[in-house]
């Protein structure tokens, strides 16, 4: 391969991308997210000799997955490999893990992310420590029509040195996902100052309890807020160091939040919310629903969460720390000069809204959907993976993989292959339980 270092940049420093001869005159795909999905987006290019970039803001790929790497996945090996990326991994002798044993996000990240972006077919392609801060069609802004479809895109990035460059190509897959925006605690969905001024006490997410933030929690009166498998997750690991546990849900009641049990799809998730189960009745949680938080106020060392409690106000007091799973949101600041259709209340891409909206439905089963639903009306642009179901918690891993062959089909030219899009997923386990589905696979206990 030779190195071609014109093609792909109109910015001050340029990019060098190894590609062969004939393709020298021809644009990227730029995908940006060096996660799962955007990795199986490169593995799919990749296998179609389709030239790309991979734009991971983070040290290494799966920046986003190590964040929760403690944390196990519901669904085992088996469903968590792109086909393309195996097919390539296979290739150079790799052999994929046990298919029945249910990874962490640390080992999803090591044992398949890294060894996928180190194929030679990938590696040369990924760009770490690059954060794309905007995104737009060639000397057009927004308001342009005009050859608009004919102009490449352009994307602005960080790199990590204090520059600022410029890199084009002629589509962009965002996957991005929305682990890095999670909810605030407020039940109207409100940042707040006085709530942002309280990083000390507050922890979004998932927190490593049992090994790195062990001293931040043992021993002391703990409030869980959320009502998905992340809030679960977090309350069994607390019932190993911390004095007291408060869980705060919006829901009418607790028993909504334990799912299938016994009956789910997946054996591992099934056993979570059984375990969860017992865990309340034991009188080890205190569960406090449906309460919604209005403000936090901090007294001396602890936290007061001011609400609305049985259509009263009520307070929660002497708290010491405050650990929120109240789900994320996508980032469309760096896409304000694309054109999106996004729905506006789940923040996904408009045509999934009304399959995936929680207000709508209690379960996570989605019909088969890939490059028709997501196309935008900017042409060429797509949003995949977690970021396509914006707010909504019920996306899977699998969803995401059947998302990017479409769009990878349709954007090689197979239209064919992009419009057949097969899926087959489990219940969620907040569906009833009397509902059946194929079992296919699931999203990791953080989605």
């Amino acid at each position: 391969m030779t190195n071609q270092s014109s093609c792909c940049s109109t910015g001050p420093v340029p990019i060098h991308f190894d590609l062969p001869k004939k393709q020298s005159t021809l644009l990227p795909v730029a995908i940006i997210g060096g996660g799962p999905i955007g990795l199986a987006a490169a593995a799919h290019l990749a296998r179609a000799g389709k030239r790309f970039i991979v734009l991971e803001a983070g040290e290494k790929v799966g920046h986003h997955v190590l964040q929760w790497g403690h944390v196990r996945l519901f669904s085992p090996w088996q469903y968590n490999i792109d086909k393309a990326a195996r097919s390539l991994l296979e290739q150079v002798g790799w052999s994929a893990p046990d298919a029945d044993k249910l990874p962490t996000g640390k080992e999803l990240v090591e044992e398949y992310l890294v060894k996928l972006a180190e194929l030679p077919e990938i590696k040369p392609f990924i760009r770490m420590n690059t954060k794309v801060i905007a995104i737009s069609k060639k000397g057009l802004d927004k308001m342009k029509t005009a050859n608009r479809e004919e102009m490449s895109f352009v994307l602005y990035v960080e790199n990590g040195k204090g520059e600022t460059e410029q890199i084009k190509a002629e589509a962009v897959i965002d996957a991005t996902g929305t682990w890095g925006q999670p909810n605030p605690a407020q039940a109207a969905g409100v940042w707040t100052q006085e709530e942002k001024a309280l990083a000390e006490h507050i922890h979004y997410g998932i927190p490593d309890i049992a090994d790195k933030d062990r001293d931040k929690f043992a021993g002391k009166r703990i409030a869980v807020i959320g009502g998905g498998h992340s809030a679960i997750n977090t309350i069994l690991d607390l019932a190993q160091k911390a004095t007291e546990i408060i869980w705060i849900l919006r829901k009418n009641n607790v028993e909504e939040v334990y799912g299938g049990e016994e009956m789910d799809a997946l054996e591992a998730r099934g056993e979570l919310g059984s375990r969860i189960h017992e865990l309340v009745d034991s009188g080890a949680v205190t569960v406090v629903t449906p309460y919604n938080i209005e403000k936090i106020k901090k007294h001396g060392d602890t936290l007061t969460l001011h609400g609305e409690w049985n259509g009263g106000s009520h307070a929660i007091e002497e708290l010491d720390q405050l650990i929120v799973n109240a789900g994320s949101r996508p980032d469309f600041t760096f896409l304000s000069e694309i054109r999106l259709t996004i729905d506006p209340a789940t923040e996904s891409v408009k045509a999934l809204a009304p399959l995936i909206d929680p207000n709508l439905h209690s379960c996570g089963t989605v019909r088969p959907h890939g490059e028709a639903e997501l196309r935008q009306p900017e042409k060429d642009f797509y949003i995949v993976g977690m970021k396509s179901y914006g707010r909504a918690p019920t996306f899977l891993m699998a969803t995401g993989y059947e998302q990017v062959r479409s769009v990878v089909a349709y954007l090689t030219g197979d239209v064919e292959a992009a419009r057949k899009v097969e899926l087959e997923l489990p219940e969620t386990g907040v569906c009833s339980i009397n509902v059946k589905a194929k079992v296919g696979s699931s999203p990791t206990l953080c989605c």
